[in-house]
């Protein structure tokens, strides 16, 4: 697997692009789930649907993978294919910090420093088979799922309850994956 690094003009570019969406002033605050055991949430999640955003744009087979680190932070490993699911798995290493660590439910991650962005676990399954990580400015969002599919039912739960927090639900996007 060969490990891809960010060059400084996608940092850049990816920073810029965060910092516009960071405030909604005509908007409440992102409601989080009360509480995320963090053990239970670490591992494999597939990027079932999102917002795509430039540096999302053309990747298939994506995945998150989460690690608990011996100093409390966690390892963030972006996992994706470019264009086609046949292509060469390449990952992107971050790290996590929980942010609120009463409910364990906001985290900032960095895949660049010194930038840190603003991760919110605004839904989640109490068997904790998929979760959705929300955006303050709802101009991204990400359903992640443990398996590479979800049910149509239940995905359309999950898009109703982002209509009553204020995403648009038209602006996600199913991410291809690989059948299992």
């Amino acid at each position: 697997m060969k490990h891809s690094t960010i060059s400084p003009w996608i940092a850049t570019a990816f920073v810029a692009l965060l910092s516009s969406c960071a405030t909604s002033p005509s908007r409440p605050p992102l409601k989080t789930v009360t509480a995320v055991d963090l053990p239970r949430f670490m591992g494999d999640w597939h990027v079932f649907a999102h917002i795509p955003y430039s540096l999302e744009k053309g990747k298939v087979g994506t995945l998150d993978r989460y690690a608990l680190r011996p100093d409390g932070r966690i390892q963030n490993t972006f996992l994706f294919r470019r264009g086609s699911l046949d292509a060469p798995l390449k990952e992107w290493k971050g790290v996590a910090w929980v942010h609120d660590k009463k409910s364990n439910a906001v985290w900032r991650v960095q895949f660049v420093w010194p930038f840190r962005v603003p991760f919110l676990v605004i839904d989640l399954d109490p068997d904790y088979q998929w979760a959705v990580i929300g955006y303050p400015s709802r101009k991204l969002g990400w359903v992640l799922s443990r398996q590479t599919t979800l049910a149509d039912t239940t995905y359309g739960s999950i898009l109703n309850r982002m209509v009553q927090q204020g995403y648009d639900a038209s602006l996600f996007v199913k991410v291809p994956q690989r059948p299992e």
